[in-house]
């Protein structure tokens, strides 16, 4: 079985959202590989003393336990344009670091940022991220994610985001998009238009 990932956010020399990562990681590590034991990726490892108060992405690497961990100065990408490409056979409910699926999706439609995946009708997620809509009132995520992201589990349980079945059909009646992932949060100063969303 191939390594899984954990990338956690890094910022201030502090990380964040900690507590959701732990959680995910023991979940994959118990389901995957049958381990009873809780390991604390906090205490487990250390920040660099070198690493400056800049935003950092924190990439953990590990199986039955920690494999590899790497520090990496984060910078985000600028995505406008998302291309919905329709996946049925996709499965990916554990993070795994093999992410070949996703590039070879991705490389197909080189004229857009970035795509988003829909699976038996409905909108799942882009090939990096969760996504959320705002409908004018209130900020929806899918239903139905590849993977259930720390950051979207984190803004559901603050209600903060809300579940919805969408289907590509349903995309009309949002005003914007925004996409969430452990390095990004909600910004309503850098969201994706609706008419950036093509068939």
């Amino acid at each position: 079985m191939c390594l899984l990932l954990e990338t956690i956010k890094v910022l201030n020399k502090e990380f964040n959202n900690i507590e959701l990562h732990n959680e995910r990681f023991n979940k994959s590590r118990k389901d995957l590989f049958d381990c009873g034991d809780f390991i604390n990726i906090k205490k487990n490892i250390s920040i660099p003393e070198n690493l400056d108060s800049g935003l950092y992405r924190c990439r953990v690497l590990y199986k039955k336990e920690i494999e590899k961990t790497e520090f990496i100065h984060y910078k985000p990408k600028k995505i406008k344009t998302l291309k919905i490409v329709e996946c049925n056979e996709i499965e990916y409910s554990y993070k795994f670091a093999d992410r070949i699926i996703f590039e070879n999706l991705k490389n197909k439609y080189p004229d857009f940022d970035e795509i988003l995946i829909v699976k038996n009708n409905f909108i799942t997620d882009t090939s990096f991220s969760n996504i959320v809509f705002f409908d004018g009132g209130k900020w929806l995520t899918p239903s139905t994610p590849l993977l259930k992201g720390t950051k979207r589990e984190d803004l559901l349980r603050k209600k903060l985001i809300f579940e919805e079945q969408i289907k590509p059909g349903d995309l009309n009646k949002f005003k914007k998009a925004c996409l969430i992932n452990a390095m990004l949060d909600i910004d309503e100063n850098d969201f994706i238009s609706i008419e950036g969303i093509c068939f």
